[in-house]
């Protein structure tokens, strides 16, 4: 009886001694993950993010325990809040401006929606200075708002462009909760010219593209058409499309057929304005419907089906 009193004892203390090590070991491991995702999250760039990847091995990173922490997602704190204006700097060195319109109540614990406003006039800006207060021009439903800036040598239907507000999208994420499925890209005038061409370049980070008293032929015109521009690429996501049948520039008489034959296989949520000229004098009565048309039209982040054309590596992904 001794014996085996004392055998279940030894036995006792060597599963205790093996939990303890096991917690010991596990509490260690944990840690060295925290610390390895606290690195990861607080990188700057994918680029820097990617660097990272080794020490979240190394650190004893399951497949199990990296999917759960990338789908909680890093944790927000307060930002700055009203207009703030930041830039980044590309691979070639210039520098690109632009403002973000963020609640003033926003709240670190929610995420938002975000609509990139491409502005119009590129061609009369020489300089990649901003201009205005940083305001978005048709302000809507409580989101954050993009006000990013383009001049005659960097115009919205530039290569330079569609990664510039990739990146911005990278950034604004690493600061503000934002909801990933509802980034969206309107513009007026050369603005919405440029969302026609972002939607055909890059579909990814987007959930929807607005184009407003935009023309979609102007991206044939031979000083723009670099042979990578696909119409068929628009297929990926929906449209919202506003153009003025008293417009001097891009009247619907002209912009309309065009349109339809869009719509063909498009997604395209139409609505001319037969009284309105090259401006925005609609917007009062149209904004709810547009803001209605994004709520309603998240982004599906792993579509079942893809239409994708590209020509170099440089734009070869869609989604998958």
């Amino acid at each position: 009886m001794m014996i085996a009193m004392k055998l279940t004892r030894l036995g006792l203390s060597v599963i205790a001694a093996t939990l303890f090590a096991l917690l010991a070991s596990y509490a260690q491991t944990s840690s060295r993950l925290d610390a390895a995702f606290e690195k990861f999250w607080a990188a700057k760039s994918p680029n820097e993010a990617e660097r990272m990847v080794d020490d979240l091995i190394k650190a004893g990173v399951t497949f199990d325990e990296g999917l759960r922490r990338l789908k909680a997602g890093r944790t927000y704190t307060s930002q700055k809040t009203g207009i703030v204006m930041l830039s980044h700097r590309a691979k070639d060195g210039v520098e690109y401006f632009y403002a973000l319109n963020v609640p003033a109540n926003y709240s670190p614990a929610r995420r938002y929606q975000v609509r990139f406003q491409l502005h119009g006039g590129v061609g009369g800006r020489q300089t990649n200075q901003p201009r205005g207060n940083g305001e978005s021009p048709l302000p809507g439903a409580e989101q954050i708002y993009v006000v990013p800036y383009s001049w005659d040598a960097a115009p919205w239907w530039r290569e330079d462009q569609v990664f510039n507000l990739r990146g911005i999208v990278d950034a604004i994420k690493r600061m503000y909760n934002v909801d990933e499925n509802r980034v969206v890209v309107a513009g007026v005038s050369d603005g919405g010219t440029g969302a026609y061409y972002i939607g055909m370049r890059d579909t990814t980070p987007y959930a929807s593209f607005l184009p407003l008293n935009g023309f979609i032929m102007v991206l044939a015109n031979r000083d723009i058409d670099d042979g990578q521009i696909f119409p068929n690429n628009l297929r990926n996501k929906p449209m919202f499309v506003i153009n003025g049948g008293r417009d001097r520039l891009y009247p619907t008489a002209e912009v309309e057929p065009f349109v339809k034959h869009l719509a063909t296989a498009v997604n395209v949520d139409y609505y001319p304005q037969p009284e309105a000229g090259h401006n925005t004098m609609w917007w009062p009565e149209m904004k709810d419907v547009f803001e209605k048309f994004v709520a309603d039209h998240p982004r599906d982040p792993h579509p079942d089906n893809l239409t994708w054309e590209a020509v170099t590596l440089d734009h070869n992904r869609a989604h998958w």
